[in-house]
């Protein structure tokens, strides 16, 4: 039997070239699969858990605050899929990174990125086990975390593609919901639903009880704070797209529909609750607003449904975000900013250590989160979560250098652009530094000190990165004339 073709996503510029592989990552991701991944990869369990406080602290004039985060991430996303789709590669932004900036900023925003999503893992495994609990309570929660985390790293050892099956079908779910949702939710907002009368709903629900900002316009920024982390995840499908048949294609089309993807999925479902309900319903704090939208139709068993849509986008993120972590994990092993053992692969080509390397640290957290959730565990969380701006902030930086480096060496690869550059770059920039600074006002909702951990952490990285990257070329300068080394210095 022929063995399947693999295809290697390492960064054709690397400077590692000396490092020992078995073969590259395979091209097991079908275009089916990168689709729905593109489109489940923005719709997050947080937009059905989080967004309830964001209505209370904004009142309707949340949907500002995601809209304004949603045009922040449709433009980052640009920048990306210039650059991945100029150069598919499984470390995404951080290869873009060590390529635009130097090896510390490829090193650093890789590893942070590789803590965000293992933290997550963590997150989410104890979420979905506290749903699966409430179902079957003879098997305790610790238990259905467990059993949550091996189900889903077993089906991420067998290969790439069954992770974009089971991804397909989870993701599948949560678009068939959403969409429905919103479907049935206009219908009643115009009252034109079929045999149900929504007494509540109407867009008089937009200006009454105090207005459409009964907080004032500051609260938009407020807003922002709550919402802007349940966006993190519409990167992954430029790095799914290494493992795909046609890389550049899958970019391109990603990033072409980010636009109406997070307008639909967010800014249209959360209009539909806040055209459902009065903003400062009571419902909505106690149910949730999505439960809270669905109970005000009447619909019978709201509060489960929802509780298995939120279960099904738990384990899609538990799922990607084991995918995304591992490979991330692979691309620092295969540029010599990880063990060597993170960039190897097995006959399927699946990165098994890295994939387990990642679980492990999953579990370790998942531990902490029972032993000792309010310091250890809350601390991963806090540190881990301006992550997602750091990154974004990175990504800018990135295109505005790599633009010229695409441009010099092969400017037929630039199918796709950033809108007015450098310009609109530098103003998503200043727009990402503006609202990390605007965090660091907020002692309300542990925005200062998300920041200030987050940047603790961050710090310590960075300055692993400079002592490894000082070290790698003392010893390129002390090797013999002649010598080959696999360090090179930055450029």
């Amino acid at each position: 039997m022929d063995r399947p073709v693999h295809r290697s996503c390492g960064n054709p510029h690397t400077r590692h070239e000396g490092i020992p592989r078995m073969t590259g990552l395979q091209a097991g991701l079908k275009n089916r699969h990168l689709s729905m991944i593109a489109i489940g990869g923005v719709i997050g369990a947080g937009l059905f858990v989080g967004s309830s406080s964001g209505i209370a602290t904004a009142g309707p004039g949340i949907l500002l605050s995601y809209a304004l985060v949603g045009t922040l991430v449709v433009l980052v996303m640009r920048m990306l899929g210039e650059m991945s789709a100029a150069n598919p590669n499984s470390g995404s932004f951080s290869a873009h990174a060590d390529r635009a900036l130097g090896r510390w900023a490829g090193f650093s925003i890789g590893w942070l990125y590789w803590f965000f999503w293992v933290v997550v893992l963590a997150v989410e495994a104890t979420a979905g086990a506290k749903i699966l609990e409430g179902w079957i309570p003879a098997v305790p929660q610790w238990g259905w975390a467990l059993i949550v985390m091996v189900v889903l790293t077993a089906t991420n050892l067998v290969s790439v593609g069954s992770y974009g099956e089971f991804e397909f079908w989870f993701a599948g779910i949560k678009v068939v919901a959403i969409g429905a949702f919103i479907v049935i939710g206009l219908l009643a907002v115009f009252g034109v639903l079929p045999g149900v009368d929504a007494d509540q709903a109407g867009l008089s629900n937009l200006t009454d009880h105090g207005g459409f900002l009964p907080h004032g316009p500051g609260a938009i920024l407020t807003g922002v704070l709550l919402v802007v982390f349940s966006f993190m995840g519409s990167e992954i499908a430029t790095l799914a797209a290494g493992e795909s048949e046609d890389p550049q294609r899958a970019v391109t089309k990603s990033t072409n529909s980010i636009i109406w993807r997070i307008a639909v999925f967010y800014l249209g479902s959360i209009f539909v609750v806040v055209a459902l309900l009065p903003w400062d319903s009571k419902s909505i704090q106690d149910d949730g607003s999505y439960v809270a939208a669905l109970d005000s139709l009447g619909i019978a068993h709201a509060g489960q449904i929802m509780n298995f849509i939120v279960l099904t986008s738990v384990l899609s993120c538990l799922n990607s975000g084991l995918y995304t972590a591992s490979r991330m994990a692979f691309s620092l092993g295969e540029r010599g900013d990880a063990p060597k053992a993170f960039a190897r692969v097995n006959g399927r080509g699946v990165p098994m250590a890295a994939i387990l390397a990642s679980v492990v640290f999953g579990f370790v957290a998942v531990f902490f989160n029972y032993l000792s959730p309010d310091k250890i565990f809350l601390f991963l969380v806090n540190s881990s979560g301006a992550v997602a701006l750091f990154v974004w902030l990175v990504i800018c930086f990135s295109q505005l250098r790599m633009r010229k480096i695409i441009q010099a060496e092969a400017p037929e690869k630039l199918v796709v652009k950033m809108w007015l550059y450098p310009y609109l770059t530098w103003a998503t920039a200043a727009l990402i530094v503006f609202v990390l600074g605007y965090m660091l006002t907020d002692t309300e909702h542990d925005g200062r000190e998300t920041v200030l951990l987050s940047l603790l952490v961050a710090a310590v990285v960075l300055v692993i990165a400079v002592v490894k990257e000082k070290a790698g070329r003392g010893r390129a300068g002390a090797a013999p004339a002649g010598e080959v080394t696999d360090k090179v210095s930055v450029s």
